[in-house]
């Protein structure tokens, strides 16, 4: 049995996690030193999500996957320059703050609001795909308020696979502790998932699907949504980067049962 969904990414671009990333007072509130001059790429998070959804549409005839990108307009058009080679998607495009400063709440409701417009959306159809948290911040929190203002009970966090059964119901494999993982199911969509790292391999650059993305690729982002994020909408007392603290010692001729209670000693201070 095949069922037609309509397959909605959230994923936003976030600065590359490979950089050197230091916090500084802006004139609204924390940011980032230089962030507009940081190279910026999709959330790795929402990048498997999206990877699933194309999968999952290619599994299922008819379905439909549109990208829903957060952030400043000119960096999401050199983003996706990349990221249209890689699967078939349409865009939208919210031209706005990626920062990981913004307030969840705002973010989701400019996600949930934009899901709200998509032309010809059937929301009896409707999957919400998403990372399940962001390498921008980490909250885990904005996927399970689109689903809240989307008004989708069914949601499922760190899920790793999505399998549809016969009767369109669907098996999904969550993370938990321990490395072990939560088997959840629901009737169908509509459904709200944020997935980890999924089961899939990053696929290879195509420039056919390339070239088809960027033909409603670059209308999009001709036609970006403001979005109307506040930036005063959450405080913060204090950002500062974690404190890093290395011991290295080298040891020779030392049985590896002294070895190891050295270690427990150290660990316990």
């Amino acid at each position: 049995m095949t069922t037609v969904f309509n397959i909605v990414v959230c994923g936003s671009l976030v600065p590359d996690p490979l950089q050197t990333l230091e916090p500084i007072q802006g004139p609204t509130g924390p940011a980032l030193k230089n962030e507009m001059m940081l190279p910026s790429v999709l959330d790795p998070w929402a990048g498997h999500s999206l990877f699933e959804a194309a999968n999952l549409a290619k599994q299922n005839p008819g379905s439909k996957v549109t990208l829903i990108s957060l952030g400043p307009k000119a960096k999401l058009q050199q983003l996706m320059m990349i990221i249209a080679q890689k699967v078939p998607f349409e865009l939208v495009c919210l031209d706005g703050s990626a920062s990981g400063f913004m307030d969840s709440r705002e973010v989701a409701a400019a996600l949930a609001g934009a899901i709200g417009k998509i032309p010809g959306l059937d929301k009896t159809k409707l999957l919400v795909f998403g990372g399940c948290s962001s390498a921008s911040r980490d909250a885990g929190t904005t996927m399970q308020m689109i689903a809240e203002q989307l008004g989708i009970s069914d949601v499922f966090l760190a899920a790793d696979e999505l399998k549809v059964q016969s009767d369109g119901s669907f098996r999904v494999l969550e993370r938990i502790e321990g490395g072990q993982y939560q088997v959840s199911t629901c009737a169908g969509a509509p459904a709200v998932i944020g997935w980890a790292t999924g089961n899939l391999p990053e696929p290879p650059n195509n420039p056919q699907v390339g070239m088809t993305n960027m033909r409603t690729i670059m209308p999009a982002l001709q036609k970006a949504i403001p979005a109307a994020l506040k930036t005063d909408a959450i405080q913060f007392a204090s950002v500062e980067l974690p404190k890093q603290q290395r011991q290295t010692r080298i040891v020779k001729d030392t049985p590896v049962e002294d070895i190891a209670k050295e270690i427990v000693t150290w660990i316990k201070g």
